[in-house]
């Protein structure tokens, strides 16, 4: 899901200097040439990595400090009214480009509630933590098996 809002995000830069160098430029960002390049080429490898799944957990850490320093960089600013940059707008306005823009918070629901449909729930859900045996199940015979007791332990066999 992030992946490939990450990867169409990182491309857009490239393709809309308003959402690139113009973009750095307006918030004020340092060397806005150097950082929106690199942001956008962060951008484009990190999400096929995470597309792909490799090194998921090493590109996650960069692009947590990326959405800290975008979410204060401009979504604080925009709450306040002081934001340098235009009100909310696709930048692009119409084509694939302006539909993948809008549609990216759609697209990550989307994903997201696939992943979990295929995968089921983490380890600390309240799913994982209801499928647990309870405690007065947990040493009983399992139907058509046959139980062996040692001196210190319980056997199904």
């Amino acid at each position: 899901m992030a992946g490939g809002v990450f990867l169409w995000e990182g491309i857009l830069k490239f393709v809309y200097a308003n959402q690139g160098i113009g973009r750095f430029t307006k918030l004020g960002m340092p060397l806005p040439h150097f950082t929106a390049d690199f942001v956008a080429c962060l951008e484009i490898v990190g999400g096929l990595l995470l597309l792909s799944g490799l090194f998921t957990r090493l590109i996650a850490i960069p692009f947590i400090v990326e959405m800290i320093v975008a979410i204060l960089s401009t979504k604080i600013s925009l709450y306040l009214g002081t934001s340098p940059l235009p009100l909310p707008a696709a930048p692009p306005k119409v084509g694939m480009w302006a539909v993948l823009h809008e549609v990216r918070s759609e697209y990550a629901q989307l994903l997201t509630v696939l992943f979990l449909m295929i995968n089921g729930p983490g380890r600390w859900s309240l799913d994982a933590l209801l499928s647990q045996p309870k405690p007065e199940n947990r040493g009983q015979v399992v139907a058509g098996s046959r139980r062996k007791e040692s001196a210190n332990a319980s056997v199904i066999v």
